[in-house]
């Protein structure tokens, strides 16, 4: 696999700090462009993030001197440097949108973490264990754009990332609705217990706009691309309800479904378990071996214990049972900002590098 030359835009955030640790190292993607806000801008990758750093890990040795750029007033020296960007700025939606559709516009492709592009009918959201196949709207986007290479493409909402996989290998059995209670992290906030005191010993039953991506995105990963455009899948009806909990990375879930054709418990661990997708498939170097583990203990999955596992790429899922109300209920739980946010991101470049979209 060749090697691709990429930029971080939104580089001293939390996701940009992750984006810069899971890449340092990264087989096919060297970084050569690290981008923030005019106020980072001229400043040494160290000297910009400063005491900002919230990673176990040290700020890469490769990138600790690379000189900040603007993401804005220097794109056109940024997409000189990189074959494609990942984003992961922290400003509002519709600076977002403009932001990443000028990089698209300068043949720049963007792999965004952001949430601004979600929503765009021709913008492919991928999970690449599920919906891998949505690249195929990327040749009507660019059209929409009058480019030949850029393209935007995003990744979904961070809770999403525990439960729609769970569910996924059960799509053929007719699930009609699900009830999802997720319980997230404040690295979800960008937050760390330093900078976030008011959340200990304490949990904040509201996240803003979480419960709407929760109960809309998944609709999106399970469409189907027509027309040039991506059409919203019209089942499960979904309800969500999203909690701000005192855990420092990874978002819990307790989920609840129905479905039309009912499987026995035995039925849906075993397709969770033998559950592989275009990720695992195609041996990308990110993908879990294991996407789906299974935990018979009662206690499991915990985050503390199993947030990590196969480097944070992989979902936990425990405690299945038949539910008076629904058919089943289970809890399940992944990595917020490593599956959630930049490891899910680095998947799905990894894919679309695969399937040609850089070249």
């Amino acid at each position: 696999m060749k090697k691709y030359n990429v930029g971080i835009i939104g580089c001293t955030g939390m996701v940009g700090q992750r984006f810069s640790l899971l890449l340092e190292n990264h087989p096919w993607f060297n970084v050569t462009a690290l981008a923030a806000s005019p106020r980072s801008a001229g400043k040494t990758y160290k000297d910009a993030v400063g005491k900002k750093w919230a990673m176990k890990k040290d700020i890469p040795q490769n990138m600790a001197d690379m000189i900040v750029m603007d993401a804005t007033g220097d794109i056109e020296k940024i997409v000189s440097l990189v074959d494609f960007v990942f984003c992961a700025v922290d400003m509002k939606k519709d600076e977002i949108r403009a932001l990443e559709e000028m990089y698209a516009k300068h043949e720049c492709p963007v792999v965004s973490n952001n949430s601004a592009h979600r929503g765009t009918e021709d913008v492919p959201m991928i999970v690449p264990e599920i919906n891998a196949e949505h690249t195929d709207v990327i040749e009507a986007q660019r059209k929409r754009l009058g480019t030949k290479k850029g393209f935007i493409a995003v990744k979904s909402n961070c809770s999403l990332q525990s439960y729609v996989p769970a569910l996924h290998p059960l799509m053929d059995c007719g699930i009609t609705k699900v009830l999802a209670c997720t319980y997230q992290a404040i690295s979800g906030a960008g937050k760390t217990f330093e900078t976030f005191p008011e959340i200990i010993d304490n949990v904040i039953p509201y996240i803003g706009g979480e419960e709407e991506k929760s109960n809309l995105e998944p609709l999106k990963l399970w469409g189907k691309v027509e027309g040039g455009k991506i059409v919203n899948a019209t089942a499960p009806n979904i309800t969500s309800q999203c909690l701000r909990v005192p855990v420092s990375d990874g978002h819990t879930a307790a989920v609840f479904f129905s479905m039309d054709k009912k499987l026995t418990k035995e039925e849906i661990i075993e397709r969770w378990v033998n559950f592989k997708g275009p990720a695992q498939e195609l041996e990308l170097p990110s993908a879990p071996k294991q996407f789906l583990h299974y935990f018979t203990e009662d206690n499991r999955p915990q985050a503390k214990l199993d947030r990590e596992l196969e480097n944070g790429m992989a979902v936990s899922i425990g405690r299945l049972r038949e539910d008076s109300q629904y058919d089943y209920k289970f809890v399940c739980l992944s990595h917020n900002t490593l599956r959630g946010a930049a490891g899910g991101a680095v998947l799905m470049a990894e894919l679309l590098a695969k399937k040609g979209f850089f070249d």
